[in-house]
């Protein structure tokens, strides 16, 4: 998945956006549901956050406190360090975390978590648990047009076509799933919870 991610680093924002190949996507109420989440993780309390997968950055940026970036892309993380430059930002395996015991107050991932297939989703949890006292999950939400768990085909804007794991959550199911916690944002695209 490392080069799938390396080569959409440049295009990534366009799913966030509606710009590129995501422009003639059907997403009724998609900016404003963007903008309501970006406003729930902007409403956390400050904390050394780390931020596992952080991609582009879109999601960092809204971060509140002192944050470390960390992702296995080189040009994902070069986009990130632009667009946040007060944060720090770390090459790495989000699964094996390279940080000591209780690193920061909280963790948070972003359309990560729902990549993850059943063994690495407990070592990431772990690993979660092992670094962080708290853990903030932000991923798709369920919809009736997508399986629980789908394989699915994503294509580049240079014609490549990557095969990539993907679940949907309930706000209410993804806070189960992650041993309890606090829905933070539950709507049509996104849910996030606060475990």
């Amino acid at each position: 998945m490392k080069t799938y991610y390396d080569r959409r680093a440049a295009e990534y924002d366009d799913w966030w956006f509606g710009t590129g190949l995501h422009a003639e996507r059907h997403r009724p109420g998609w900016d404003e549901e963007v903008e309501a989440l970006v406003s729930a993780l902007a409403a956390l309390p400050a904390a050394r956050t780390l931020d596992v997968a952080c991609g582009t950055g879109f999601l960092t940026q809204h971060l509140p406190g002192e944050v470390v970036g960390l992702d296995q892309s080189e040009s994902m993380l070069e986009i990130a360090q632009a667009r946040v430059p007060d944060a720090s930002f770390v090459r790495g395996d989000g699964i094996e975390l390279p940080f000591p015991d209780m690193s920061f107050q909280r963790m948070f991932t972003g359309h990560f978590y729902g990549h993850l297939e059943e063994v690495d989703r407990r070592r990431f949890l772990a690993q979660a648990r092992r670094v962080a006292g708290e853990l903030v999950v932000v991923d798709s939400a369920k919809r009736p047009e997508h399986g629980r768990v789908e394989v699915q085909e994503r294509v580049l804007k240079d014609g490549s076509r990557w095969e990539v794991y993907k679940r949907y959550f309930t706000a209410d199911g993804l806070a189960r799933e992650l041993g309890g916690g606090r829905v933070v944002h539950a709507g049509r695209w996104f849910v996030a919870v606060r475990a």
